[in-house]
C-alpha cells in the first residue's frame, strides 16, 4: 500500500479517535489539575484549623476521645499528625454503619473545632470524577478506554503532524493563515510525550489494566510488599482520607475488626503517635488503628506512615498493637524496582516529583490537551459536510496497511480494553452496512469498502 493511503488510514484513525477521547480529555484534564495542586487545596479547605492556641494541649488519645464523643458510635480509623504544635489533629473517624466518613478537626487543647464529609472535599470529588466519572466501575471502564485511544490518538497525530520536507511554520510553532490547524498540531507536537507520560503513569490505578498488571505482578515474583495503589474499579463511594490520586488509597474497612479492644488501643495510641513524631515522616504522615484498611489490605497492628503524594520520600513503621513495640518499617528504597518506577510515574502524575516545577509542566500539559481538544472540535465543526459526521474518506486499496496492523497488534498486546474496542469496530465496519446503510453512510462507512479493512 502507497504512503497516501496510510496517510488516508492512520489519519481515519486518529479522527475516530478523538471523536470518542476529546470530551473525555477535557473532563481528565480539568478534574486532574485538582490533583496537581492538592496540596494547595488542601491548605485552603483547611484553614480554618491551623494556628490555633496550643495552650494546655492534650495528648493524641484524648484528641481522638473527642473525636469519638462529637460523633457517638462512630470508630476510629486514622489520625493525621499535625505539622505544627498550634494546628488541629485530624481524627478520621467511620460513622456508624461503615457508610461513611469525617474528618474531625481537633485542637490542641482537646476541642472539636469543625468537621468535613470526607466526601465532600475538593479532592474527593475530583478523584472521583477523574477516576470513576462518578459512575462507579463502569465509569472506570470508559476513563481506562479514553486513555487507550488517546495513546492512539497521540501516535497518529505525530504521524500527521510529521514534516516530511516542509518548514518549521505550521511544525514548530503556527502560523496566523492556518491559526486553527497549526494551533491543534503544534500543541500536539510540544506536549505529546509530556501528555502520554500522564496516560502511561495513569495506567496502574485503571481498573482492567491495573487489575491485569497486579496479577502479572504477582506471577512474575515482582512482590515485595503490597502494592502501594489501588485501581479505579474500586467504588468510588469509598471513603478515603485524601491519599492524593490514590484513588480510594484508604479504603472504608472498619477501624475494629472482630475482637478489637478499641479502649485498649487508644492506651496506646500516644506511644505511636509519639514513635511517629520522631520519625519526621514526610507529610502528611497518618497513624492507621488497627484494622483500618490502605491500599486494599489492612494490618492487625498500628501503622505510622506517609502519604506523601511524592512517593519517593514514603515510608511506613508497624507497631505492635498490645505493646506499642516496632515490628517492622518499609521504605521506598527497599520495594521492588517494578515498583519503584511505578512510584516515580504516579508522583508525576500528580504533580509531586519535583515540587512546584512539577506541577507547573503538569499544568501546561493539561492545557495543552485542553488546547487540543477544542482547535479538533472547532475544526471538525468548520469542516464537516451537512449531514454526515464528516470522517476522512477510506482509502481505496482492499486492504489494512502492514504498518497499521503491527502497531494496532502490539498496542492491542498490551492494552485490553483497546483490543476489545478494536474487534467491536472491526464487526461494526462489516455489519452496519447491512444494518443500516443510511448510518454506515452518516459515520463514513460504505458497503463499497465493507470488506477492505
Amino acid at each position: 500500500m502507497n504512503g497516501g493511503a496510510i496517510f488516508r488510514t492512520i489519519w481515519r484513525w486518529h479522527f475516530y479517535a478523538g471523536l470518542y477521547v476529546l470530551p473525555f480529555v477535557i473532563t481528565l484534564a480539568i478534574s486532574g489539575t485538582a490533583f496537581l495542586f492538592k496540596p494547595q487545596i488542601e491548605h485552603w479547605e483547611e484553614r480554618a484549623y491551623r494556628g490555633l492556641s496550643d495552650g494546655l494541649a492534650v495528648t493524641a488519645g484524648q484528641q481522638v476521645e473527642a473525636a469519638l464523643a462529637a460523633f457517638p458510635g462512630a470508630q476510629l480509623h486514622s489520625y493525621r499528625l499535625p505539622v505544627r504544635t498550634d494546628d488541629a489533629a485530624l481524627v478520621h473517624v467511620a460513622l456508624p454503619g461503615g457508610a461513611q466518613m469525617r474528618d474531625v478537626f481537633v485542637s490542641p487543647r482537646g476541642e472539636v473545632v469543625g468537621s468535613l464529609n470526607s466526601d465532600r472535599r475538593i479532592v474527593e470529588i475530583a478523584r472521583h470524577i477523574h477516576s470513576q466519572l462518578l459512575m462507579g466501575r463502569p465509569g472506570s471502564w470508559l476513563v481506562e478506554l479514553a486513555a487507550c485511544w488517546a495513546i492512539v490518538m497521540l501516535g497518529t497525530g505525530l504521524y500527521l503532524w510529521w514534516p516530511r520536507g516542509r518548514g518549521a511554520a505550521g511544525v514548530i510553532w503556527p502560523r496566523r493563515r492556518s491559526l486553527l490547524r497549526d494551533l491543534h498540531a503544534v500543541t500536539g507536537f510540544w506536549a505529546s510525550s509530556l501528555a502520554l507520560v500522564l496516560l502511561l503513569s495513569g495506567l496502574p490505578w485503571a481498573d482492567v489494566w491495573g487489575s491485569a498488571f497486579r496479577a502479572v505482578r504477582a506471577e512474575m515474583g515482582w512482590v515485595k510488599g503490597a502494592p502501594q495503589w489501588n485501581t479505579g474499579g474500586q467504588d468510588a463511594s469509598a471513603p478515603a482520607p485524601h491519599a492524593g490520586h490514590d484513588h480510594a488509597a484508604m479504603q472504608d474497612a472498619p477501624a475494629a475488626h472482630e475482637g478489637h479492644d478499641a479502649t485498649a488501643d487508644l492506651a496506646l495510641l500516644d506511644t505511636v503517635v509519639a514513635k511517629a513524631h520522631g520519625e519526621s515522616l514526610a507529610y502528611p504522615a497518618w497513624v492507621l488503628a488497627p484494622g483500618a484498611a490502605l491500599f486494599g489490605s489492612s494490618a492487625p497492628d498500628w501503622v505510622a506512615t506517609s502519604l506523601t503524594q511524592n512517593r519517593p520520600q514514603g515510608r511506613s513503621i508497624t507497631y505492635d498493637r498490645g505493646t506499642g513495640a516496632e515490628l517492622a518499617r518499609e521504605r521506598f528504597a527497599e520495594r521492588h524496582p517494578i515498583d519503584r518506577v511505578i512510584g516515580y510515574g504516579q508522583a508525576w502524575h500528580e504533580g509531586a516529583l519535583f515540587g512546584a516545577v512539577n506541577q507547573i509542566i503538569g499544568l501546561l500539559t493539561t492545557a495543552a490537551l485542553v488546547t487540543m481538544s477544542v482547535t479538533a472540535f472547532l475544526m471538525w465543526r468548520r469542516r464537516r459536510p451537512a449531514g454526515a459526521l464528516g470522517a476522512p474518506p477510506l482509502p481505496s486499496q482492499r486492504r489494512i496497511p502492514a504498518l497499521v496492523t503491527i502497531v494496532a497488534l502490539a498496542l492491542a498486546a498490551v492494552l485490553p480494553l483497546l483490543a476489545a474496542s478494536l474487534l467491536l469496530l472491526w464487526l461494526i465496519d462489516r455489519l452496519l452496512p447491512r444494518i443500516s446503510p443510511r448510518a454506515a453512510g452518516w459515520l463514513g462507512i460504505t458497503a463499497a469498502h465493507d470488506t477492505t479493512r
